[in-house]
C-alpha cells in the first residue's frame, strides 16, 4: 500500500526513478559489537559488498578470517565461495540451522554469512524495500511504517518497524526481533548519520542496542556497530547512478 509516509522516504533516498533504475549496491563496510564477541566472530573491517537490489543475493569479502573467502547469499541459501568464485562449503535453508546446538555460542562462516548478508541487503536496499509489492506496509502514527515480510525474504523478523524523521523523511531507527539469535533479541537500530552518493542519501553509521519496546532502547550494551565508508548504486550496465 503506497502512503504518504512511503512516497516522502522514497523521495528522501533519491526518487522512485532512481531506485528502478538501480540493478545492484557496492558498498564497503566495518562491524563490530557484543554479538560479534558473542558469537565467536571477528569484526568486519573494511570489508567489500555487492549486492542485487531486486532479490536477496549479496556478498561480503572476506566473511571471516581467511582474506580470499566470501559469504554469499542467495535467496535462502548460503555458500562460500574463495578467491576464483569455487564454491567451498554451502547450505540450503540456512535459516533452519539456528536457536539451537552450537550456534547458541558460536556461528562459524556460514552461519554468518547469512545473518550479515540479508541484514546488510536490507539495511541497503531501502528504500527498493517501500516498492516491494511482496512486503505488506501500514502506516503508524509518529511517522512509523510497520512492515509485514512473506518468508520468502530473508530478514530478522517478520514484523518490523521503520521510524523515520518528520523533516527530511530519512530513516532514524529500526526496530525488530533478530530471531535467529533468540526470539527476545529485542533490537533498536539507531541511524546515527547519513552520508551521501552522488546525491542519494545512504545510512552511514548505525548503533544496535537492546530495543525495550514503542521505540525506546538502552544505550549499551552495543551489540553491532556499523561504519559505511564507501556505498554506490550502479545500473544493469554496473555504471556509478
Amino acid at each position: 500500500m503506497q502512503t504518504k509516509l512511503i512516497q516522502r522516504a522514497i523521495d528522501a533516498y533519491g526518487g522512485g526513478e532512481v531506485w528502478s533504475r538501480a540493478r545492484y549496491i557496492e558498498a564497503e563496510v566495518s562491524a563490530k559489537g557484543l554479538a560479534f564477541v558473542l558469537k565467536g566472530r571477528p569484526y568486519f573491517n573494511h570489508a567489500k559488498m555487492f549486492m542485487e537490489v531486486a532479490r536477496p543475493l549479496c556478498r561480503i569479502t572476506p566473511i571471516g578470517k581467511q582474506e580470499g573467502v566470501s559469504g554469499v547469499l542467495d535467496g535462502l541459501a548460503v555458500r562460500l565461495e574463495d578467491a576464483q568464485g569455487n564454491v567451498i562449503a554451502s547450505r540450503e535453508n540456512a535459516r533452519n540451522y539456528f536457536t539451537w546446538g552450537r550456534r547458541l555460542l558460536y556461528w562459524d562462516d556460514l552461519d554468518m554469512a547469512y545473518f550479515a548478508n540479508y541484514a546488510f541487503w536490507n539495511y541497503f536496499t531501502l528504500p527498493a524495500l517501500l516498492m516491494n509489492q511482496a512486503i505488506i506496509w501500514g502506516e503508524q502514527s509518529g511517522s512509523v511504517l510497520k512492515a509485514t515480510f512473506p518468508d520468502s525474504i530473508p530478514t530478522h523478523s517478520r514484523v518490523q518497524y521503520f521510524r523515520f524523521d518528520e523533516a527530511s523523511g530519512l530513516l532514524s531507527q529500526h526496530d525488530y526481533t533478530a530471531r535467529i539469535i533468540s526470539r527476545f533479541a529485542n533490537a533498536a537500530n539507531v541511524v546515527q548519520e547519513h552520508g551521501n552518493s552522488n546525491g542519494i542519501p545512504f545510512t552511514s553509521r548505525r548503533r544496535v542496542t537492546p530495543g525495550t519496546g514503542y521505540g525506546k532502547y538502552l544505550p549499551a550494551p552495543v551489540l553491532i556497530d556499523i561504519d559505511v565508508h564507501n556505498f554506490q548504486l550502479l545500473d544493469a550496465n554496473r555504471n556509478i547512478i
